[in-house]
């Protein structure tokens, strides 16, 4: 594969200085169809990993960590010199992925920008006085003489944040003050007659701001380019990857318990009182209590249970003593059993289906009767309160929860949930249904020496 160069020249003094890529056009590559979505993959892995740090209201220098720390975990390559082509591939895959609804392209702005603005601080101050020139943007030093003038007003700003002028650096560029929107927010910048005087130190708000307006505009652009010509070219090849991604689940695979091993039918009551997740313990309380669930109910249910350990003998046994009271021994074998074997890999093609993501969950819409689902999307607010209550989570921690999901945070309400239950911390988030068992057990272990 062709190495995209993401080298500028210095306008000073001719030396060749790295920085990030603008992603002002789509590399001319050939790339083969699994780095396609592997490349993807590993990009969205970051992006998600930034969405949590910031919902869960990580400090700056704590968010300045994560986002390394992801970058260096996800975007590495084997081969060094193709860690370029990854990142832009990676970016404009996913910029065909989330240009395809106004929500998407919000997320995926917001996101970018971030990892942007990082990436940014990361780079040498020649490095970023280069990326500065890339934008073209149209401001000037300010000279020494107003520079004076001034002092004493930039020098209180700068003591404000912590600083002193000379740490802040005596170079300033005068722009239009709605042209840095968050210093003006945050209080850090010094504001004249309609102009902000920004720092050398703090120019990112400048670049951002740029980069910001250009992929939005990017993304607009692909949207029509997406809908008129590349879906229908590519129904058969890219276009089911790409309308997959942006709910591709990205953990561990959990069709199998592993970890504590298997669980018995007589288990399941004092397990799921313990360490299911809330939609997990619903659709077991609809099941006992109805004595039936429809397809998906069964699907999401037994698929956790199969991935927590269930048997399959045993899971056949489950589902027919809940069903008997409506459904007769002949009439299961004949309509339900199937399907139980074949999630179980014994029917079919033999497929070792893998239990539900908690972003599939959300993704899906319960009709009339259903009860499967995401319960922090699809539950009336009262009825979430109320089953909250009943996990025994305290009113404080009721609040918080409600509060996320006001802003559709529904994994990191499931997150504060399991640790208002616990006691404990969870800093990874909630991903995954058999995540939380999982991650439950371990704290109940942990707390009294034994699985519960």
């Amino acid at each position: 594969m062709e190495v995209v160069q993401s080298h500028r020249k210095s306008s000073s003094n001719n030396v060749i200085v790295s920085i990030l890529p603008l992603y002002r056009s789509a590399p001319p590559l050939e790339v083969r169809l699994e780095d396609f979505e592997f490349f993807a993959i590993d990009r969205l892995r970051v992006l998600k990993g930034i969405s949590d740090g910031l919902c869960r209201g990580k400090k700056p220098e704590e968010m300045e960590k994560l986002v390394l720390d992801l970058w260096k975990a996800n975007m590495r390559h084997p081969q060094a010199v193709e860690e370029v082509n990854k990142d832009i591939i990676s970016h404009f895959v996913l910029r065909l992925v989330y240009c395809r609804t106004e929500e998407l392209r919000k997320w995926f702005l917001s996101m970018e920008t971030t990892l942007f603005r990082h990436r940014f601080r990361w780079e040498s101050s020649e490095a970023q006085r280069a990326l500065m020139s890339e934008f073209k943007l149209p401001y000037k030093a300010v000279s020494n003489a107003e520079f004076e003038s001034l002092k004493d007003k930039l020098g209180q700003v700068a003591r404000s944040m912590g600083q002193t002028l000379a740490a802040a650096d005596a170079i300033f560029y005068k722009v239009p003050f709605e042209e840095v929107p968050d210093l003006v927010a945050g209080r850090r910048v010094f504001i004249h007659k309609g102009h902000a005087y920004v720092a050398i130190n703090q120019v990112v708000s400048l670049v951002v701001t740029q980069f910001r307006s250009y992929l939005s505009k990017a993304l607009i652009l692909t949207n029509r380019k997406w809908t008129s010509t590349i879906r229908e070219q590519e129904k058969d090849r890219l276009t089911p990857i790409v309308e997959a991604l942006c709910t591709s689940y990205l953990g561990p695979d959990y069709s199998q318990q592993q970890e504590f091993g298997e669980i018995s039918i007589k288990d399941i009551d004092q397990v799921a009182k313990t360490s299911f997740p809330l939609c997990m313990r619903h659709l077991l309380e609809k099941v006992k209590e109805d004595h039936h669930l429809k397809h998906g109910g069964r699907m999401q249910l037994g698929l956790f249970l199969k991935g927590v350990g269930l048997k399959l003998d045993d899971a056949l046994a489950f589902w027919k003593a809940e069903f008997a009271p409506k459904v007769s021994a002949e009439r299961f074998d004949k309509e339900y059993a199937y399907n139980i074997r074949h999630n179980y890999g014994r029917e079919g093609k033999r497929t070792d289906y893998t239990p539900y993501s908690c972003q599939k969950i959300i993704s899906v819409t319960p009709g009339i009767g259903d009860h499967h689902g995401c319960p922090y999307r699809h539950f009336s607010e009262e009825n979430l309160r109320a089953a909250l209550v009943r996990m025994g989570v305290s009113s404080r921690a009721v609040e918080d929860v409600m509060d996320k999901v006001h802003n559709r945070h529904y994994q990191l309400a499931c997150t504060l949930t399991f640790e208002a239950v616990h006691g404990s911390s969870c800093d990874a988030g909630i991903n995954h249904p058999n995540q939380y068992f999982i991650d439950s057990q371990r704290v109940l272990q942990s707390k009294n020496g034994s699985v519960a």
